[in-house]
């Protein structure tokens, strides 16, 4: 036991450093939880759905949850039941095998509901596309809000999308799916249309 104490002492702290806070996430996570203030008056509930995904997406949706990005202080929280959810974030080229499943979890979320397309295999099937065992994009199986492009998306990218779906003009817009992009400036002006438009359009 002593030893092990010894050993301890001489080798000392090897961890390190926290790395340094990053100004653009705490821009967008501040301006994220003033408009999840505004819409809802109380935290952003997110279903996620892994409707045939690589895992790829998954792991940076996990990212928004460690101890860097940490969404929950921002008003972002992941429930286990799309009957608990505000919107559902979803990932991967469509399995035939999921889309009976993806379209149940979509009538079992209350309105109003967001759908969120999350990497490029669910904005657009990716190489996947169309065949026998995928359905391709997730807007062919539900209507989808915001596309967030990315193979995979980063953490960052998600964040943006997630306050493109909260912007005042899509409160009562038909559904157009926006494309977070990132851009110069606020985060705001990171948004533009998905087929082409003006940065906050």
């Amino acid at each position: 036991m002593f030893r092990i104490l010894k050993q301890s002492l001489r080798t000392g702290l090897l961890t390190e450093p926290a790395p340094p806070a990053d100004g653009e996430l705490e821009a967008l996570g501040i301006e994220l939880r003033r408009r999840i203030d505004v819409r809802l008056g109380r935290s952003l509930a997110l279903r996620q759905v892994d409707a045939g995904s690589c895992n790829g997406c998954e792991l940076e949706i996990h990212a928004l949850n460690n101890a860097y990005y940490d969404v929950e202080r921002f008003g972002v929280h992941f429930v286990a039941s799309p009957r608990h959810a505000d919107a559902l974030l979803v990932t991967g080229p469509v399995a035939r095998h999921m889309e009976a499943a993806l379209r149940r979890t979509w009538l079992a979320t209350p309105s109003p509901k967001l759908v969120i397309a999350a990497g490029t295999c669910a904005c657009t099937g990716g190489e996947f596309g169309v065949s026998y065992a995928s359905c391709g994009a997730v807007e062919n199986v539900i209507p989808v809000d915001v596309k967030i492009p990315g193979c995979p998306p980063a953490p960052l990218d998600l964040l943006r999308g997630l306050l493109a779906a909260l912007l005042p003009e899509r409160r009562h817009a038909p559904r157009v799916p926006l494309r977070a992009r990132p851009l110069a400036g606020s985060p705001t002006e990171s948004l533009v249309r998905s087929k082409g438009g003006e940065p906050g359009a």
